[in-house]
């Protein structure tokens, strides 16, 4: 699975990164739902230590609308997928991954696999090994930081949806990120990571429209062995309250 990650790159960055339409983003994204009131341009903030239910930028493709065409966006939300028949939004922390081979199937994401699919960018993630012997809880474990060997942007497969509290009437965007079994480099580490889209994938994954589940599959791949570094670092991870780049820096060789 992957239950933490980093991503530290602004917004300018990022609209580089994935040719974000920056003039249409933030429009009026359901009836009712205000433009979010984003401070710019450097939102969103550098995360280390990215955990469920906290709130981080993702990558979607808008329809379009009235005289606003359609355009790439970058938006905030929040990591756990509460679907839209929900009664509550604590569901959503049972909801920050879904396995790729059952994802068209599962009520909670089918929907969004269908129209709402999103890149979910990363610098990378983490996983915690207990080595040999009985499961440990995560405190007993050893953090490993998973990520590019040319330390390029990760653009996870993802998944989004709108939900509109019953309470305040106000509409809450979440989302979840998609798994499939892990390279052989890393199972040793856990038997799941992120599916990674690549570069010249970008467009057919996002595009809102309709497409046949087998096309949109091989777009999921995991990473090419060789092309992740795995490395220990600092059990801080482990206390979502701790943020910083000394989270993902290698702990000496001993």
């Amino acid at each position: 699975m992957c239950g933490r990650y980093a991503t530290t790159l602004t917004s300018a960055s990022l609209n580089i990164e994935f040719e974000i339409d920056v003039a249409n983003s933030f429009a009026e994204l359901e009836p009712d739902y205000p433009p979010p009131d984003y401070p710019a341009p450097d939102y969103p903030a550098p995360d280390y230590n990215v955990a469920p239910t906290k709130m981080a930028p993702i990558v979607v493709q808008r329809r379009a609308k009235d005289d606003v065409p359609e355009h790439r966006e970058l938006m905030l939300a929040r990591w756990g997928l509460i679907p839209s028949w929900a009664k509550d939004p604590s569901i959503g922390s049972r909801m920050i991954n879904a396995r790729a081979e059952t994802v068209a199937e599962k009520p909670s994401f089918r929907k969004a696999f269908a129209t709402r699919r999103a890149l979910v960018p990363a610098d990378g993630y983490y996983e915690w090994y207990a080595g040999q012997g009985t499961p440990q809880n995560r405190t007993g474990k050893q953090p490993f930081y998973i990520t590019p060997r040319d330390r390029s942007v990760m653009a996870m497969a993802g998944l989004y949806e709108f939900w509109k509290d019953p309470g305040t009437e106000q509409w809450v965007i979440s989302f979840t990120i998609l798994t499939t079994t892990a390279e052989d480099t890393l199972g040793h580490l856990h038997d799941r990571m992120p599916l990674i889209v690549e570069r010249d994938g970008y467009a057919e994954w996002l595009d809102p429209a309709p497409h046949p589940v087998g096309e949109l599959m091989r777009l999921l791949i995991p990473a090419a062995p060789g092309r992740l570094d795995a490395f220990p670092v600092s059990k801080a991870v482990g206390d979502f309250r701790n943020n910083g780049p000394e989270l993902i820096r290698p702990l000496p060789v001993q």
